[in-house]
């Protein structure tokens, strides 16, 4: 099943006008915005980092919330977004890892340390990778959904630790990078475009999954009758 469907949906136009506006926002972030007075075009790639980061962040928040959901109600609509999300998430997440890689270079001349920043988000990728292998390696719906929840229930607790870590713990990582007023609208208008993309391609996903779940139900009758 592919991303965009019919032009009767209206789906094409909208994700043309959100590519558009995504690679506006790109050209504005490489081009137009102003150079950073001591990092100078590598601070650009903020632009991205700080986005993909803040989607993480509340992707793993929605996936834990759907896995609460389904335990409480056990119907696999809640799972199906659960995975959508994990999905989505874990590519976030991992954009935010390499980012803050390239960013970490230039800045403080070495890929990766052991700052606690970086330290709580590799832990929230690891829960995310960990829930895509849970999943990978159970065929019983309901079981998958429920180990799934709960491991994410769990791993929900690092959230405040990536967005509190600056704070509570001594680390080299900046607390808030310092910006111009018009190095924040760029930064404003990438996460809105990113947000918007990630939110389509998470629905377009999860409809993909409940189609799949469709068909295995009518392989199911069909082979039992």
């Amino acid at each position: 099943m592919g991303i965009i469907t019919t032009s009767k949906s209206g789906r094409p136009v909208l994700w043309t006008s959100l590519v558009a506006v995504l690679l506006t926002g790109a050209i504005v972030a490489m081009y137009l915005a102003p150079t950073e007075q001591t990092m100078g075009d590598v601070q650009r790639v903020m632009y991205v980092h700080i986005a993909v980061a803040w989607l993480a962040l509340l992707g793993f928040v929605a996936m834990a919330a759907c896995g609460l959901a389904y335990l409480l109600s056990r119907n696999l609509w809640w799972d199906q977004w659960s995975m959508a999300t994990c999905e989505i998430g874990w590519l976030c997440s991992t954009l935010t890892l390499v980012t803050g890689s390239l960013w970490a270079h230039a800045a403080w001349g070495t890929w990766w340390t052991w700052d606690p920043r970086l330290v709580s988000s590799f832990i929230l990728w690891a829960f995310y990778s960990g829930n895509l292998i849970l999943r990978s390696g159970l065929d019983d719906g309901p079981q998958r959904a429920r180990l799934s929840a709960v491991l994410v229930i769990i791993g929900v607790a690092d959230v405040p630790l990536v967005v509190m870590a600056t704070r509570w713990f001594r680390g080299i990582h900046p607390v808030s990078p310092a910006m111009e007023p018009s190095m924040r609208y760029v930064l404003l208008a990438s996460m809105v475009g990113l947000t918007a993309i990630m939110t389509l391609l998470l629905v377009r996903r999860r409809t993909q999954l409940q189609h799949e779940s469709l068909v295995m139900q009518l392989q199911m009758q069909a082979d039992e009758n």
